[in-house]
């Protein structure tokens, strides 16, 4: 008997499968909206895989609905994530870890998000929902953020804002950069 996947991936394999039923798409209809390979959905439905923000991101657009939905586990009375722990997802492309600490509810679309990044890579990220607008406050490091022509860089402490439903990018520029992003969907 196989066994039973770990719980970020048991979360999002449940996410995964009822929002593709709830919205009555196919596998291969996910897959191609999404621009993956239909194993690729097969296994995280499935709860094995490793799977990196972009994925999921690409999965959450595909369904219409926030990044969260897929990562947050059904919620219970008080929620403590202690330092280093959550729903850790990782990028492909940069070094970049993002761990969801609160999911927006029905009447308050918002997600809060713990960001880690280092200075080797940049994190490019798609288009979200429209009228999605980031919060972003970096608690240490620096880092460079925004709209791909709208860049700002921010040290400790800083406070930035701008519109998610375009094209965007996170850059440390010191090593051990981590900030908190808030993301609104309308």
């Amino acid at each position: 008997m196989p066994t039973p996947p770990s719980p970020p991936l048991a979360t999002i394999a449940a996410a995964l499968r009822h929002e593709r039923q709830r919205v009555g798409l196919s596998l291969t209809e996910l897959a191609r909206r999404a621009g993956i390979a239909k194993s690729t959905l097969s296994q995280l439905e499935s709860g094995v895989g490793n799977p990196s923000v972009e994925t999921l991101w690409a999965l959450g657009v595909a369904l219409d609905v926030p990044f969260s939905r897929l990562v947050e586990p059904p919620a219970t009375g008080v929620r403590v994530i202690r330092a280093g722990n959550g729903p850790r997802i990782r990028s492909e492309h940069a070094d970049f870890t993002g761990t969801l600490l609160s999911a927006g509810t029905a009447h308050a679309r918002r997600d809060v998000y713990l960001i880690e990044l280092e200075p080797d890579g940049v994190r490019t990220a798609e288009p979200h929902t429209p009228r999605s607008v980031e919060h972003i406050v970096v608690g240490s490091g620096r880092l460079r953020c925004g709209p791909e022509h709208e860049q700002v860089e921010l040290g400790p402490g800083d406070y930035a804002t701008f519109p998610g439903d375009a094209p965007h990018r996170y850059q440390a520029l010191e090593p051990g950069t981590f900030a908190v992003l808030i993301m609104e969907h309308p």
